[in-house]
């Protein structure tokens, strides 16, 4: 019988890339791209976060897109666009709190989960009164790239083996 630690290694789902951000000013609005190219310990190249980050914890954020409706409904919103949220990577199929700490594969890119994505206060302006506490708990993951490479929409999401 499996102990929990053992449980916890073990991550067979794979997920999806469903929605790709990048931010090419600060405060300004996310653009949506079908492809973008990770840059090996920055982030994402022509995201001004890329120079800020370089050498960080935070170089990617990843939101989960099963998230998007309970923060929507939380907000009292009919939906929430993943732009509003201020996440690069929108990815769906694999519970991301669970890549922390762990190398992951994006297409041919290896990224290591570094930890939660925590709300700022933005989202009161993003999403309304209330934003933040919707945001808690939904945040998303951190990541640093250790490979680069080129990614897009369909990309698999799967822990390295």
């Amino acid at each position: 019988m499996q102990t929990i630690a053992e449980r916890l290694e073990t991550l067979p789902q794979v997920g999806r890339i469903e929605w790709i951000g990048l931010s090419p000013h600060p405060r300004g609005e996310l653009l949506s791209v079908t492809t973008a190219t990770l840059l090996v310990d920055h982030g994402l190249e022509n995201d001004h976060h890329a120079k800020r980050r370089a050498g960080g914890k935070r170089q990617v954020t990843l939101i989960q897109a099963e998230h998007l409706p309970a923060i929507a409904s939380m907000v009292h919103k009919r939906d929430v666009t993943p732009g509003l949220l201020r996440r690069n990577l929108v990815v769906s199929g694999i519970n991301l709190l669970a890549l922390k700490g762990k190398r992951f594969r994006i297409g041919a890119c290896e990224l290591e989960g570094t930890g939660p994505c925590d709300p700022c206060s933005r989202m009161e302006e993003n999403l309304g009164p209330g934003g933040l506490n919707a945001m808690r708990g939904h945040g998303g993951l951190t990541a640093k790239v250790l490979v680069g490479g080129v990614i897009q929409i369909g990309d698999e999401v799967r822990v390295q083996g």
